[in-house]
């Protein structure tokens, strides 16, 4: 099978207000390609409100119906979602044929994003701690700057944002050293309260989850896939959540269809297998899929707001993909959000820690509490969950 390299990515824009934008994706297939082009749909700040998705194994065929903004480079999103799809050679022809692929991917390169600004007072977007001398640092990991045209698209970027306030900015590859602290110490207190959250639908402070989730699975429909029927509450990413989970499971989706309602629900149909091409039939398999499936739909980030000493600190956790991955802008959403309340960000700590055998992102931000705080405990914790889920 093959097909012209440059319908391997289609997208029409919407047209009038109200209309949505359609993602085409058809190439050859991969264990968690879904998952990889839901997070890049998610970077790009867009949601997905109905997608379908066909493969016979071989080759497939996506489909998604997105909410774009008026900023939206279209054109910069077909490219990364090119570069996650499995690669094809050219024939004579002018036609792409699959090459299977069988080496291990590679371990995502890491980069260290170092600039100075001059401090104002509020919070920026991107901050990480300040100094006694009036100026702010920021260090960020990034990945996707292995070349220099993408490390001077992201400086000039930083420029545009921060204007004159910009005193330097250096990207580099991250030294042993630096990528080591990634695996930061995190008290046990920490572990304990925010790691093991309950799979009700209500926190302790009485802030609701993602709740009425249902899950059926069936192996009596299909032949030869297991249906696992999803009805839940939308939040951002949902899909994506869905789609790492199975990723991380290596389970293939061989048909699915999802669609969001008015009412703020999502139901999805989906046919899955093993990586071996058989249905899930044995009974621990399938109740440890459902478990994982129903925590990533209630809990798919946890905050909380706590006490380091005598000062204020917001905790945010997710979990990562086995492929190394982080979950997209939870850093600009936690920000923005603070923004919004009108609170300052003294100091911010990123470390990814191995709990419950799983890697999570953890971000530890200090709230500056120099002028009294505008906002209690409880409604940052609601402001910030509800901007990184999507309802505020």
């Amino acid at each position: 099978m093959g097909i012209i390299y440059e319908d391997a990515v289609l997208i029409k824009e919407a047209e009038r207000a109200g209309e949505h934008t359609v993602i085409t994706v058809n190439c050859p297939d991969k264990t968690g390609l879904g998952c990889d082009l839901c997070r890049i749909i998610l970077l790009f700040g867009l949601s997905i409100v109905r997608g379908d998705v066909s493969t016979d194994g071989k080759w497939c065929y996506l489909v998604f119906w997105v909410v774009g903004k008026p900023t939206t480079r279209w054109n910069l999103l077909r490219k990364r979602l090119l570069e996650v799809c499995p690669k094809c050679t050219p024939s004579a022809s002018g036609i792409f044929y699959f090459i299977p692929e069988f080496q291990q991917p590679r371990p995502p390169q890491i980069f260290l994003l170092k600039f100075g600004v001059l401090m104002t007072g509020k919070a920026f977007y991107m901050l990480l701690s300040s100094s006694d001398d009036g100026h702010l640092k920021s260090r960020l990991m990034k990945e996707l700057l292995q070349t220099s045209k993408r490390r001077e698209e992201t400086i000039k970027s930083l420029k545009v944002v921060l204007g004159d306030t910009m005193m330097s900015c250096d990207i580099e590859v991250a030294a042993p050293e630096v990528t080591s602290c990634l695996q930061s110490f995190l008290p046990s207190s920490v572990s304990e309260d925010i790691f093991s959250l309950p799979l009700s639908g209500e926190l302790s402070s009485g802030v609701l989850a993602s709740d009425s989730v249902s899950i059926i699975v069936d192996n009596a429909l299909s032949p030869s896939h297991t249906l696992v029927q999803i009805f839940c509450q939308d939040h951002k990413g949902l899909i994506y959540d869905i789609m790492r989970t199975l990723k991380d499971y290596n389970i293939q989706i061989s048909y699915g269809r999802f669609s969001a309602n008015t009412k703020g629900n999502c139901e999805l149909d989906l046919f899955i297998m093993q990586a071996d091409g058989k249905k899930i039939t044995d009974t621990h398999k399938k109740n440890a899929l459902c478990s994982r499936l129903r925590m990533e739909l209630i809990h798919p980030l946890r905050v909380d707001v706590v006490s380091r000493g005598p000062d204020t600190e917001l905790l945010v956790v997710n979990p990562v993909e086995l492929s190394g991955r982080g979950r997209p802008l939870v850093f600009y959403d936690i920000t923005l959000a603070l923004k919004d309340l009108n609170i300052s960000i003294f100091s911010v700590e990123i470390g990814r820690h191995r709990i419950h055998d799983r890697e999570w992102e953890v971000y530890r931000i200090l709230i500056d509490e120099c002028d009294c705080l505008s906002a209690t405990r409880d409604e940052i914790k609601e402001c910030v969950r509800k901007k990184l889920m999507g309802w505020e």
